[in-house]
Formats: C-alpha cells, sequence, structure tokens
C-alpha cells in the first residue's frame, strides 16, 4: 500500500505543474486527427458500421503519427499511433474481405435487389437466410402443391415465372415473382400442427423458386428474432395482396363488388357466396392475429 501510495504521490503531488499553456493552437493535422476520432466514433454496428469505424480511426491515428513526426518529435507518439493505425487497418481489410466473399448464385442475387435489399436487410443477414433455402425449379404445367394432397411442409418464395392457384378446377389468381406460394397456409398453422394444401398450385411458365423447410426456417427464427419479424412482415404483407386480388373476383348477389375489409362479410346472407369456392379459398387464407 506504501509503495502505491508512493508512486501516485510522485505521478501526481510531485509531477511538476504546468505554469504556462501555449498561446497557439497544434497544427491543422491534429485538428483533422482530433475530427476524424469524433466522426470515427459515431458510427453504426454490423459489417459496414465496422467498416466506417475503422476507416476513420485509421486516418485519425495515422494524421496523428504524422503530427507526432512532423510537430512534436516525439518517438513514443508517433510509434503507438502508427500501430494502432496498423491495427485499424488490418481491422479494415479483415472485415472488407468478408463482405466481398459473400457471393449468391443467380436467384439470390436477384431476389436480395428486388425484396431484401429496398428493405435495407444487410448482405450478412440475407446470407443467413440464404444458407437455409435451396433453389428449385418447376417445370410448365407442373404442380407445386395438389388440393387435398399435399402436406404443408415448407414455405417458397417465386423467383422467376408463373404460379396458377386453382380450388376444384376454378381460377382464383396467379403468383407472380417475388411473392409467397404458400404464405396463407404457412400463416392457417401453428409450429406444431400439421396440415394440407386446400388449393392446387400449377406452374403456367418454367419456374424457379426459392423454398425453406419448415422444421428449418422455424429453427432460423428461433435463433434469430430479428429475421422472425422480417418474415412475419413478409408473409402478413404477401397474404394482404393475395386476399385484395381475391376480393376483385368477390361479388354480392346483384354483381356489386364487395369489400373484404368489412366486419360481416362471414356473414353474407347470399346462399351461393357462401358455397363459393372463392369464400372458401379466402377463409383458408385468412391470416391470424397472434396476441
Amino acid at each position: 500500500m506504501e509503495k502505491n501510495s508512493s508512486l501516485w504521490r510522485s505521478l501526481v503531488g510531485e509531477h511538476p505543474v504546468c505554469t504556462a499553456w501555449k498561446e497557439e493552437a497544434e497544427g491543422a493535422i491534429y485538428q483533422l486527427a482530433s475530427i476524424l476520432f469524433v466522426v470515427g466514433f459515431m458510427g453504426g454496428s454490423g459489417f459496414f458500421g465496422l467498416l466506417y469505424v475503422f476507416s476513420l480511426l485509421g486516418l485519425g491515428f495515422l494524421c496523428s503519427a504524422v503530427w507526432a513526426w512532423v510537430d512534436v518529435c516525439a518517438a513514443d507518439i508517433f510509434s503507438w499511433n502508427f500501430v494502432l493505425f496498423v491495427i485499424c487497418f488490418m481491422q479494415f481489410v479483415h472485415i472488407a474481405y468478408q463482405v466481398h466473399s459473400i457471393t449468391f448464385a443467380r436467384e439470390f442475387q436477384v431476389l436480395y435487389s428486388s425484396l431484401f435489399k429496398p428493405l435495407g436487410i444487410p448482405v450478412p443477414v440475407f446470407r443467413t437466410i440464404a444458407l437455409s433455402s435451396e433453389v428449385v425449379s418447376l417445370e410448365k404445367e407442373h404442380c407445386y402443391a395438389m388440393q387435398g394432397k399435399t402436406s404443408i411442409d415448407r414455405l417458397s418464395l417465386l423467383v422467376s415465372g408463373r404460379i396458377r392457384v386453382t380450388v376444384d378446377g376454378e381460377f382464383l389468381h396467379y403468383i407472380l415473382p417475388f411473392q409467397f406460394l404458400d404464405s396463407p397456409e404457412w400463416d392457417s398453422l401453428r409450429p406444431t400442427e400439421e396440415g394440407i394444401f386446400q388449393v392446387t398450385l400449377t406452374a403456367e411458365t418454367d419456374c424457379r423458386y426459392v423454398s425453406w423447410r419448415r422444421k428449418k426456417l422455424y429453427l432460423l427464427f428461433a435463433q434469430h428474432h430479428y429475421i422472425s419479424r422480417l418474415f412475419s412482415i413478409l408473409i402478413g404483407s404477401d397474404i394482404a395482396d393475395k386476399l385484395y386480388t381475391l376480393n376483385d373476383r368477390v361479388y354480392t348477389g346483384k354483381n356489386h363488388h364487395y369489400d373484404i375489409r368489412l366486419p360481416n362479410y362471414y356473414q353474407m346472407s347470399s346462399p351461393d357466396l357462401s358455397r363459393s369456392p372463392l369464400t372458401e379459398q379466402f377463409r383458408n387464407s385468412r391470416p391470424h392475429c397472434n396476441k
């Protein structure tokens, strides 16, 4: 304790106090280094946030090293700042290499640029999503799902082509690129439930889609809550688009357009409409609100 107190006394109490302060400010290089430090520490998180931080901090340490070499002429100040500059530079190169090494198949590149990038989803997050999926081809007039036969065990997103949705042979609507093939069926089941398709999905052209296995996707949601919220928003928006597409084909007995937002939609008095396959598809596709 006595040694620690004597060391503290020698550093603080016996250290010479500044009696005269420099009237002139330090040079432009020192001021630039300080500005770079302030701006650099305002960086965000993620890969691009780290690139921002390490690039500006590295430049700040480099300016400090130049200032120590030119103005202060202090070897120790120069050495420390130059070492810190080298560390920041190596970190910047390492992170830049990680970002550059993330490559995708053509379908994933199109999917990211068209759907995920406009939402501000970082490339590393999309890479995690892509690694849990597979790209599947579907030939013309082949079925993705058959009414009453195909089990609901995956979630798929159309990348190219067009899918025709029918129920009992009656046309309902089309599924176009960057729309989910089975969002209503996915949303209608809990993770522990099983079900089968109530509609038939047939390829009108040669199609390519990205597919996630149900159990694997739920595991991904459990590990990454951000991805879970992202898919919840995408699926909800996709279901809403499908419902409004069905609404364009639903009419009352007087051939008036009926709005699905009206609360008494399910209590329509028209017996023909209540037995309509369109109504059954709407009921099967109805999104469930999680409380």
